[in-house]
């Protein structure tokens, strides 16, 4: 495995005449934990919805684990293989039970048994915390198992990068922080993490770096406790004045 886990190059991407990406350069190492932090409507979730093909960019290069995210299928699914992803609204398949969820791409995607995909997600629901919920269907669980389950069924395929898209920003405010733990017990592991997020209490505690993003552009980074201590510049000098008060 290449020590960067993700290369991104001068990334560019437009919705019509309106850029959300201006010209975007980042390096991840592997094992590297980081956080995307900025206002709303700053670039942050589609640029890490770029790094799994979610949204296509429309120019410089992505490079996760060694191989260049293009139009070639195959490249894809191996990027996708490694690459688990964290939405902000669960994505659960409501039909499913929860142990089914997170068995479904183990079996049919890396091809493993019924019974070797129910011993790992089993396995990782204990992780999380809800081992007791296997049977049940989403409907049936609160906003933060329902995340937990699908932090669970992004682990089930194995990553070596896992993405967050804003994971709490759905929650009610006493179910934010049982996802949190679940993500610091999670970044205690050595995983690859990029999180969108606006808890800075838990970039201050998890984060090897914060990338500030606004208008498109990455505006500063850092280690946590630099950055948020001296911002250099105004734009992240208000963003943490808002979001620190809040």
């Amino acid at each position: 495995m290449s020590d960067i886990a993700v290369q991104i190059e001068h990334l560019k991407k437009s919705y019509g005449a309106i850029q959300v990406l201006r010209d975007i350069s980042l390096s991840v190492a592997t094992g590297e934990r980081v956080v995307i932090c900025g206002p709303s409507g700053s670039g942050k979730s589609t640029l890490i919805r770029c790094i799994n093909r979610l949204e296509r960019h429309d120019g410089g290069r992505i490079v996760v684990d060694g191989v260049e995210l293009t139009d070639d299928v195959r490249a894809l699914r191996a990027i996708r293989r490694d690459v688990g992803m964290v939405f902000q609204n669960f994505n659960l398949f409501p039909h499913l039970s929860v142990l089914e969820n997170c068995t479904l791409a183990p079996i049919q995607v890396r091809g493993m048994s019924k019974a070797a995909a129910e011993e790992l997600a089993m396995g990782l629901l204990a992780r999380v915390r809800i081992p007791e919920q296997a049977r049940k269907f989403p409907a049936q669980l609160s906003g933060g198992q329902q995340q937990r389950v699908a932090i669970a069924r992004a682990l089930a395929m194995q990553p070596r990068i896992m993405l967050f898209d804003e994971p709490t920003s759905a929650l009610d405010p006493e179910m934010i922080k049982e996802v949190l733990d679940t993500m610091i017990e999670l970044a205690g592991t050595g995983m690859t993490m990029l999180v969108v997020t606006h808890e800075m209490g838990f970039a201050r505690q998890v984060a090897d770096r914060v990338v500030f993003m606004d208008g498109g552009e990455i505006v500063e980074q850092g280690v946590p406790a630099a950055l948020f201590a001296n911002p250099r510049t105004e734009r992240l000098q208000n963003f943490l004045g808002r979001i620190l008060q809040g």
